[in-house]
């Protein structure tokens, strides 16, 4: 999905500059001219002035998305005006970049706008699925149904983010741990050694020399060394937003052990929980396919599932296409199979969901208790190996001198 640079006239006059998601240019003006904008500028943004996540407007956690989402039916189920719920709801919102868009929210309804559009006019903010849920249920009459399945949804998704991120933090912080360890022996130990090593003369392993060659480097040359690794992280997100590059890091990522294959759990779970939601809201099936392919993080993914949509509109079932991407397991096809056989493809979607939801739980746990053993034996054997390289020569040499 590429990214779009625009300069707009809202509809209440005000000139608005920013950045859309679309697949092509023209669902890009078509989805900033249904918010009623007057279009002046859009073009496709380029690798410099295109966001690069390191700032611009903040995503709001699904957790609070879920509170907000639950918070919202609570009030208007005890009979309080949508107005005066926002109100209430924008009071109690302790992240500022929430309140500030649902007083947003609340003004534009005050206005005499519908709270879809409302809605709509903060994009960046709110994810897409919310705003067709809440588009779904403010034309059938049932916008509180709408939004306890989005609660759930949120919930869900947070769920799975929280389990996925437990996974990667441990073995990121035992990896930080190990770097540190050997910058401190290369930087301060070794140095302590060669001088010793300077005054008994001798001739030194080939190990031990490289080990000192790489101190003194680190010693002398440590801000190029942290130029490279900045430059590195910059260039890799850089190429990781291009269209190539987002495709082949996906692939890398679905290749890589036990969390390839968390990954491809993460992203079914998503994609059958959310399109059962939105069926579950009387969605129409090509539109709720279109909005979970939005929502799914693996660019692969979404590239099947918006392929799906296209096989769909000419009249393939749902689970042909998936299945010739070859990518989703078989166990979600035999279970979409199923829910087009029996017309109860909802009921399937959740029952999917939540199989993938207890499978990503089971493959979490496995990866963090495989990675603990397998970084501290490689942390143990790269200081090891350092140590050697002090306390060999000196054994050799104590050796020699007995």
């Amino acid at each position: 999905m590429a990214q779009y640079t625009y300069e707009v006239v809202t509809k209440d006059g005000k000139n608005k500059k920013g950045t859309i998601e679309a697949t092509s240019l023209e669902k890009a003006r078509d989805a900033l001219r249904a918010e009623g904008n007057s279009i002046l500028k859009l073009s496709e943004a380029s690798i410099l002035n295109q966001d690069l996540k390191f700032g611009g407007a903040k995503k709001i956690p699904s957790r609070d998305l879920s509170v907000f989402c639950r918070q919202f039916v609570s009030i208007l189920n005890a009979g309080v005006s949508i107005v005066s719920a926002l109100g209430m709801l924008s009071e109690q919102t302790a992240n500022k970049s929430l309140k500030e868009a649902i007083m947003n929210i609340k003004n534009n309804v005050e206005k005499g706008g519908t709270l879809t559009d409302a809605f709509k006019q903060e994009r960046a903010i709110f994810p897409g699925i919310l705003i067709s849920m809440i588009e779904a249920g403010e034309a059938s009459g049932s916008l509180e149904t709408s939004l306890e399945r989005m609660s759930i949804q949120f919930e869900k998704d947070a769920k799975i983010k929280g389990m996925v991120k437990k996974a990667l933090m441990y073995p990121c912080v035992l990896i930080v741990v190990c770097i540190a360890v050997m910058v401190v022996l290369l930087v301060v130990v070794i140095p302590n050694f060669e001088a010793m090593f300077d005054q008994v003369g001798g001739s030194l392993p080939a190990f031990t020399v490289a080990v000192v060659k790489l101190s003194e480097s680190l010693q002398k040359y440590w801000i190029v060394y942290i130029a490279v690794i900045v430059g590195a992280v910059v260039a890799f997100n850089i190429f990781k937003r291009t269209e190539n590059g987002s495709r082949i890091v996906a692939r890398f990522m679905m290749k890589v052990p036990v969390f390839g294959l968390l990954g491809v759990k993460t992203q079914c779970s998503r994609f059958a929980r959310t399109l059962s939601t939105l069926l579950a809201a009387g969605m129409p099936m090509l539109e709720a396919i279109d909005i979970t392919a939005r929502t799914m993080d693996n660019v692969l993914f979404r590239d099947a599932v918006e392929e799906a949509a296209r096989q769909v509109q000419r009249g393939m079932a749902l689970s042909a296409p998936l299945k010739a991407s070859g990518i989703f397991p078989p166990m979600i096809l035999h279970m979409l199979g199923i829910g087009e056989e029996t017309g109860n493809m909802e009921e399937m979607l959740t029952n999917a969901a939540n199989y993938y939801d207890e499978e990503v739980e089971t493959t979490t746990q496995q990866a963090t208790a495989l990675m603990e053993p397998v970084i501290l034996v490689v942390m143990a054997g790269i200081v090891c190996l350092l140590i050697g390289a002090i306390y060999g020569p000196m054994m050799a040499m104590y050796e020699q001198l007995g």
